[in-house]
């Protein structure tokens, strides 16, 4: 199940180069950036767990429409996914999304991924997240470029109510119910 978390056939990773006829490739492909190969995005999630190096997805609009299933966030936190920033999220997964510890951030105003320029080699840091979040709270995005230079963007932390705040600061839904179950 892991294997298709990110295959549907219309995924269009941004992070591929156009094809010949000015074409996006569609797919569950990415590029892992140390090295710049194309591969299928859970051997490059397998990759990037095998060195230690968290990840975080960029998406659009409404990120998730079509995957509220509870698997969809499953399988993004189990390919080592820590965060999700988006335009929009849907509804259910969004929930689904902290309910499996993966943060979900909402960029602000005309930001988008491609109106910051990020290419996929950048690093990036969310700070803010600390013992005291709050829902929709405001948190910053570091973006460091591999030119040396930095830049920070203000982001909507989209954890929505309190409950949800717990259910992340326990690294889920399980966890936390584990740990309620456990102080009984």
């Amino acid at each position: 199940m892991m294997r298709g978390t990110f295959a549907n056939v219309r995924i269009k990773n941004l992070l591929i180069p156009l094809k010949g006829d000015g074409t996006r490739e569609e797919g569950g492909v990415t590029l892992f950036q140390p090295t710049k190969e194309k591969m299928f995005i859970y051997d490059a999630a397998m990759k990037y767990i095998a060195q230690g190096t968290p990840t975080v997805i960029f998406g659009g609009e409404e990120y998730g429409t079509g995957s509220s299933r509870d698997w969809a966030a499953k399988g993004t936190q189990l390919l080592g996914v820590k965060a999700v920033i988006a335009k929009s999220f849907e509804r259910i997964h969004r929930n689904n999304l902290v309910g499996m510890g993966v943060l979900p951030c909402q960029f602000q105003g005309a930001d988008t991924a491609q109106s910051l320029g990020i290419k996929g080699d950048e690093e990036f840091d969310i700070i803010g997240i600390t013992s005291d979040i709050r829902p929709q709270q405001e948190v910053t995005l570091v973006i460091k470029r591999k030119d040396g230079s930095r830049q920070e963007v203000k982001l909507l932390l989209r954890i929505d109510t309190p409950i949800e705040v717990d259910y992340y600061k326990h690294g889920g839904i399980l966890p936390f119910v584990l740990r309620e179950l456990l102080a009984a």
